[in-house]
């Protein structure tokens, strides 16, 4: 029988499987925004030689060559290292806890938004303290739990619309799960070993047109793109009226709308 934690990476794995496109041109930008945040954390700087773990469409490795780094990235999704070739990042494919890297190999490892897409998030950490060189710095980011009312409006336009979420949503092992808090995020760094750990919150308002936002999910990114897509027709129809409607409490004066979101940012030294 496939574990929990099996069923969660299979799941990951589907979700974002010919997606790399689609989530370039919907979310890309909303985990775009903490890169400088988790490069400062990671004291990536001019010479530093830095792993982009989980880099997607190669954003934070990017940023961190525009510094002067010598980047190195992986996904384990091949569309989005594909694009992340194309932008002239240095990536492959691989898949957390196991990286094709000798230990000690890096001066710093940066995750954005990686540790929300794995079963074990303690062994994938734990695996990349282990490529980095003694002293070595990381740095993640991660959804926090609760107060982003701008990633909750897909999900409230699904409720008001009646849709049933599909049984095979990714669900981690409770026995893998922590606090999405602050001082959860440094316990879990704790516990796979790394020293000075601490959490910090970030929090900034997204700027998105109504046909961005939605683009995403009709496309089947990420997990409300699963419940959308899993829906009958007639639902989603449902789905897009109430998105509509909803938006309004998010709208500017523009007619764009201002999504206000949260997330967690960690770090530690190995």
């Amino acid at each position: 029988m496939i574990s929990a934690t099996e069923a969660f990476d299979a799941a990951e794995r589907k979700m974002w499987d010919g997606r790399a496109e689609a989530y370039a041109a919907s979310f890309a930008r909303l985990c775009a925004h903490p890169a400088e945040a988790l490069l400062d954390a990671a004291g990536v700087a001019e010479g530093t030689y830095v792993l982009d773990t989980g880099t997607g469409t190669g954003t934070a490795a990017v940023a961190a060559r525009a510094r002067g780094a010598r980047v190195r990235a992986v996904d384990a999704d091949a569309g989005m290292v594909a694009v992340a070739r194309e932008r002239g990042i240095d990536a492959q494919v691989a898949t957390l806890p196991e990286l094709p890297f000798p230990d000690g190999e890096f001066d710093a490892v940066v995750g954005n938004f990686v540790l929300n897409h794995v079963g074990r998030p303690r062994a994938a950490l734990t695996e990349l303290r282990r490529v980095l060189r003694p002293g070595g710095r990381l740095a993640v980011t991660l959804w926090a739990g609760g107060g982003k009312a701008g990633m909750e409006l897909l999900g409230r336009a699904c409720e008001a619309a009646g849709s049933v979420p599909p049984a095979y949503l990714p669900r981690l092992d409770p026995a893998e799960d922590f606090a999405r808090t602050p001082e959860g995020l440094a316990g879990l760094l704790a516990d796979a070993g790394f020293t000075a750990a601490e959490g910090t919150t970030l929090g900034w308002e997204h700027r998105a047109t109504v046909e961005e936002w939605w683009g995403g999910a009709a496309a089947g990114v990420a997990t409300i793109g699963l419940i959308v897509t899993s829906q009958a027709p007639e639902t989603v129809v449902r789905i897009r009226q109430e998105y509509d409607r909803l938006s309004a409490e998010f709208t500017d004066g523009d007619g764009g709308l201002r999504l206000p979101h949260v997330a967690l940012l960690g770090r530690g030294t190995a």
